[in-house]
């Protein structure tokens, strides 16, 4: 009965999620596709001059930190196991379905995180932020606004960091023979020793974590992709051919290729769901648009890069239709045959850069909002235990089937409280990108921007002095 639930949210919010995609790429008027180099450019960018645009923070983070952080958290085991079962399931065309709504969940993406960085405020030395603080102060609504904080703290910050446990224990278990019960305790001592050092921490093994696991699995990709070369137009083609049903019916009917494809491509890059907003507000920039363009990047990091990635490994492989094997087995087995025996070792590895550098960033989602709602430090503490701590090792010890259905229930609650607030102070964030490329046909290179171009809102605006 739960599952069945589940489905049916799920099935809704991918249909909401779809919408706000088209709308906002229309009034935004196709912003992740004509500002892509911006979006590059932006990865170099420092924190604000000292001089204007926001205020220093002694512990500001750059654009790329917090491109990093959000990446961290999105790119996880969903990216591997997640992608395999949608193929498994649907076959080949949930692929093109989930690059359909990467494309169109980028435009909700730049939304959401221009609108963390309007309304971000200042908090001992950092930027703090994310849709708790912009229901507060754009919606004026402190209740969604603490049913949001909590529901994020108890899915990303703890749920999910015992989901991701779970995934590294059992890949390094059957990979190598280690015990969980081993690796859960290192886990939770290493996850532990970050999360304390606070935010620049955590953006410091981020930036760490995700160009390796980024690039590695790329270039294996590209490396497979090369030695079958031959099969490169074979792969498109039936990817585009059974998301319309045109050939021959691999996995399952049109819709369900369609529902699996949007259902992966939507849950995977996070895009609408209010989670990467709360990294976004971190950074010190000089203009709310330039974390806007970073995030619309970073989902197509998630799902254009790394879900394709494993597409590829799979489909290349022809066991995208074997009955006996599906999930995260079903990537083992395809880079096995690619590869060698290499493959399985490889996959553990992925997972465990994937998966902990999602405990790292998941863990700071919960902070966040632990923070909006309290600043007791024996509070934080606590969080702090139980998210890189205790969580991380009943992780390591359970079956988790319960705490997905309900994290995933969690996660869609999360969207609809986040979907309200975005739609309805969406217009600032499209007055926020006229200005931004207004000032980049004037030849400013840098945009500025200040809270007195918004006179309307200004004082609901902490920052932007």
């Amino acid at each position: 009965m739960l599952g069945l639930f589940n489905d049916i949210l799920g099935y809704i919010l991918m249909a909401v999620l779809a919408l706000c995609g088209i709308w906002f790429t229309i009034r935004t008027k196709g912003v992740q596709f004509r500002m892509v180099g911006e979006m590059f450019r932006l990865l170099k960018d420092k924190p604000a001059d000292r001089t204007k645009g926001t205020p220093a923070v002694k512990s500001a983070i750059s654009s790329f930190q917090a491109f990093a952080v959000s990446v961290a958290t999105r790119v996880g085991t969903g990216n591997l196991a997640g992608v395999a079962t949608a193929i498994a399931i649907a076959g080949p065309g949930s692929v093109f379905w989930m690059w359909v709504m990467a494309l169109l969940g980028s435009a909700t993406a730049f939304v959401e995180s221009t609108l963390a960085q309007l309304y971000k405020r200042r908090h001992k030395g950092a930027f703090i932020g994310g849709p708790a603080y912009y229901i507060t102060h754009g919606l004026h609504s402190k209740p969604l606004a603490y049913v949001f904080a909590v529901l994020i703290t108890l899915t990303f910050g703890l749920s999910y960091n015992s989901i991701q446990s779970n995934t590294i224990c059992d890949a390094m278990e059957h990979a190598f023979g280690w015990s969980p019960i081993v690796v859960g305790l290192i886990l939770a001592a290493v996850s532990l020793f970050i999360v304390f050092g606070g935010i620049h921490r955590i953006a410091v093994i981020s930036t760490v974590l995700v160009p390796i696991m980024a690039v590695g699995y790329l270039v294996l990709v590209l490396v497979i992709m090369a030695m079958n070369w031959q099969l490169i137009p074979h792969v498109f083609k039936i990817i585009v051919t059974d998301a319309f049903g045109i050939g021959p019916a691999i996995g399952g009917t049109v819709g369900s290729v369609i529902i699996y494809g949007a259902k992966r491509g939507l849950f995977s890059n996070e895009a609408g769901v209010g989670s990467a907003p709360n990294a976004a507000a971190t950074a010190e920039v000089s203009h709310p648009v330039k974390q806007g363009l970073i995030q619309s990047l970073g989902v197509f990091t998630d799902t254009l890069l790394v879900c394709s990635c494993t597409a590829f490994i799979i489909l290349i492989s022809g066991l995208y239709d074997h009955p006996s094997v599906s999930g995260i087995e079903l990537v083992q087995v395809s880079l096995s045959r690619e590869v060698g025996s290499f493959g399985p070792y490889f996959i553990a590895i992925a997972i465990l850069l994937f998966a902990f550098s999602s405990i790292v960033g998941n863990y700071y989602y919960g902070e966040v909002n632990i923070r909006y709602m309290t600043e007791n430090k024996a509070v934080m503490t606590v969080y702090r235990l139980c998210s890189a701590g205790v969580m991380v090792m009943f992780g390591a010890m359970v079956s988790l089937d319960l705490t997905w259905t309900i994290g995933d229930i969690c996660t869609v609650l999360l969207a609809f409280c986040n979907l309200i607030a975005v739609v309805v102070l969406g217009k600032y964030a499209f007055r926020l990108l006229d200005d931004y490329v207004k000032q980049k046909k004037q030849g400013i290179q840098d945009p500025l921007f200040r809270r007195s171009q918004m006179p309307e809102i200004e004082e609901n605006i902490d920052c932007w002095a």
